[in-house]
């Protein structure tokens, strides 16, 4: 085969492979600048908006005291009961918890392992008590002052399911979790901001988000992939819900500086996603096909390659021959830099955010390396893995 040619047709497919990925960022890039929308109140007031936050915790002895902590500071002025489900425990989370005046749920199974299985217990546990919404909060994470105050604010004025941004806690420690700070800036704070000034819903990230009681009794909490956050958000679009962007506060997680935790982790969201795509896809499409234009957003999420992926594609289709295909590349590029652009512009530092992007070509080739494990994560029978914690790293 001629070289041109083929070099034009991988080219051509590298094009078409990140088209919808580049009008996904770019839709959302644009509207992360766009104002804010004023929200719209509903009749309900403060004192009918009971909240309980609920920590899914598997052996987290070594995180759980400072979250519960930040919980406990943050809760003085809302009174929302805190309530930590240890899940398959074997360590002294459910003791933590206890000593710091905190309700436990314990729960043990063998087969039905996973945060989606713990959520969906405790759901069903507290469904008879008078609570009104329920707050998620993963066990490695920390809240800042405010933050339930303005998950009740939400609340009060109407709205089915709420997310905040997900932040690193961590972002400061290496060269890779600076990198991941970045990252997660675009993926948990730009694309949501972007929905929610789009008017689209948000989405969920798993940790930091909200639904309100009647929410889930209308969409029950079965979803159990490993990506059960993202699975769930599905269900709850195509019934008709949105959830809202909580703009006044963050929540935030330590991420893995390294070793199997950072693999376990990245090969778990991007499998778990290539998973939802390959499951649902189809089916998106045909909704849209038939008028339920509501899920065109989410399954050009879907198609968006991980960001170091679409980038290297971009990249081929750029090294094409055809003016057409080339141009799609230049722009997806752009598209990519203004994203990354908007994403550095909520940064602490510029200069860090510069000086880490020169990581980037090293970052590509590592998960070149682990397209593997990425595959492995998107099957029906991959099993949830628990991530290994930073300080756990520090401490073995």
């Amino acid at each position: 085969m001629n070289l041109d040619l083929l070099q034009n047709m991988t080219g051509a497919a590298a094009a078409l492979a990140t088209l919808p990925g580049t009008v996904e960022l770019g839709m959302l890039s644009i509207g992360s600048f766009l104002p804010a929308a004023s929200m719209t109140h509903r009749s309900c007031s403060h004192e009918k908006v009971r909240l309980a936050v609920v920590i899914p915790a598997h052996n987290e002895r070594e995180s759980i005291a400072a979250c519960l902590d930040s919980l406990l500071r943050d809760n003085a002025a809302v009174g929302a009961s805190i309530i930590v489900v240890a899940d398959n425990c074997t360590d002294e989370t459910a003791a933590i918890a206890v000593a710091r005046g905190v309700e436990v749920l314990e729960r043990s199974s063998l087969t039905e392992r996973g945060k989606g299985y713990a959520l969906n217990y405790a759901f069903r546990h507290l469904a008879a008590r008078d609570f009104d919404a329920y707050v998620i909060v993963d066990a490695d994470s920390v809240v800042p002052s405010g933050f339930l105050h303005a998950f009740k604010r939400t609340f009060v004025a109407g709205a089915d399911a709420a997310q905040c941004a997900y932040l690193v806690s961590n972002g400061d420690e290496n060269d890779r979790t600076r990198l991941l700070d970045l990252a997660l800036r675009a993926f948990n704070w730009i694309r949501p901001l972007g929905r929610a000034r789009l008017g689209i819903s948000a989405g969920i990230l798993g940790n930091g988000f909200a639904l309100r009681k009647q929410t889930l009794e209308r969409v029950p909490y079965t979803a159990h992939s490993v990506v059960e956050d993202l699975e769930y958000h599905l269900a709850l679009v195509e019934k008709g819900y949105t959830v809202t962007f909580i703009e006044s506060t963050r929540i935030y997680g330590a991420m893995p500086a390294g070793g199997r935790g950072r693999e376990t982790q990245r090969a778990r969201w991007e499998g778990g996603r290539l998973r939802m795509l390959r499951e649902h896809g189809l089916r998106l499409t045909r909704m849209i096909a038939t008028g339920r234009s509501a899920m065109v957003e989410p399954l050009l999420d879907l198609l968006l390659l991980p960001l170091g992926f679409h980038a290297m594609l971009l990249a081929l289709a750029m090294l094409s021959s055809n003016a057409t295909v080339r141009f799609v590349g230049l722009a997806g590029c752009i598209v990519v830099l203004l994203h990354v652009a908007a994403a550095m512009r909520r940064g602490p530092s510029l200069w860090e955010d510069l000086r880490v992007l020169a990581s980037v070509p090293r970052y590509v080739l590592w998960k070149l390396a682990r397209l593997p494990l990425i595959v492995t994560a998107s099957g029906r029978r991959a099993a949830w893995v628990r991530t290994e914690r930073a300080v756990e790293v520090e401490n073995s």
